[in-house]
């Protein structure tokens, strides 16, 4: 039974950094952009986090930073790719090269170290007991005591599918994939709209990065995004942007997240459990692929 437990944390842990980046790219998907920056903002929020963390002494003011650190690459995005009209795949590929190599470089910097910073100055992310469902048996374990980004995460995914689906900006959302011009002879330019969607978007990431540097773990390291990001653009492909679609995917991600944790004390290598989310990731697409042909 406790091994259960830990599994269903563990796939909870896994899956929020995912789902919230995922979410964010939800909206630009609809918004009719490629976004592949989102690993980009997810790294940059993680080490701004930290940044802001460990010099304000407040994690709230760490995911302050972490949003403002995302809404920046969201910005070079901005005047790249919807101003100035170039290739989205290439300036999201520039993004996430240049987060990997500016926080390598202030982190070098700033903290004079290599590979990790870790300190006990940085204020993490505190965890929330749920006053009505603790003191429930086995509900209590499995809902309550995770950390408080957990619950931001099931609760943007609420607002973002009521927001995309029942609101007049997100009519104006998916108008703006679907049919741009319509929508900016209608007098609304589409561009606004994606730029507003890519605000959305980085916020999101910075959630996913500030919770991956203070909530995850409590330390930032060099490239430590790790790839989220692109499994998070995995996630939005595979159910075409449906938020409640991402939350099943980023759970099933999650899953096999935690499963690397459980298989590490066995005797399979540690490089093969830690390629299994990846792994899961390359079969779901190539299922996806498969269908998506079935449909032609």
């Amino acid at each position: 039974m406790n091994i259960f437990f830990g599994l269903v944390s563990a796939t909870l842990v896994g899956a929020t950094p995912i789902l919230l980046s995922a979410i964010g790219g939800a909206f630009t998907f609809y918004a009719g952009i490629f976004n592949i920056a989102m690993e980009g903002m997810m790294l940059m929020g993680a080490f701004c986090a930290v940044l802001g963390s460990y010099f304000l002494h407040s994690w709230l003011a760490g995911i302050a930073c972490g949003i403002a650190g995302a809404l920046v690459m969201a910005g070079i995005f901005v005047l790249f790719a919807v101003r100035l009209h170039t290739d989205e795949f290439l300036t999201g590929i520039a993004l996430n090269l240049f987060a990997v190599g500016a926080t390598t470089f202030l982190l070098r910097d700033i903290f004079r170290v290599k590979g990790a910073f870790t300190n006990a100055g940085i204020r993490a992310i505190p965890t929330v007991t749920l006053p009505l469902l603790d003191h429930i048996p086995v509900v209590g374990r499995l809902l309550s005591g995770y950390n408080a980004m957990v619950y931001v995460a099931g609760l943007v995914v609420i607002v973002a599918a009521f927001a995309i689906f029942h609101t007049r900006f997100g009519l104006r959302l998916r108008a703006a994939g679907y049919n741009a011009a319509c929508l900016s002879s209608s007098g609304v330019p589409a561009s606004t709209v994606r730029i507003w969607s890519l605000v959305i978007c980085a916020v999101c990431c910075g959630l996913a990065g500030a919770y991956l540097s203070l909530g995850y773990v409590r330390l930032f390291s060099e490239n430590m995004s790790a790839g989220r990001g692109w499994i998070s653009l995995a996630a939005i492909i595979l159910v075409s942007g449906n938020p409640w679609g991402i939350a099943i995917i980023s759970l099933l991600f999650g899953f096999f997240d935690g499963l690397t944790v459980f298989l590490q004390g066995s005797r399979i290598p540690t490089q093969f459990t830690a390629m299994i989310p990846y792994a899961a990731t390359l079969v779901s697409l190539y299922f996806y692929s498969l269908r998506r042909k079935g449909r032609t």
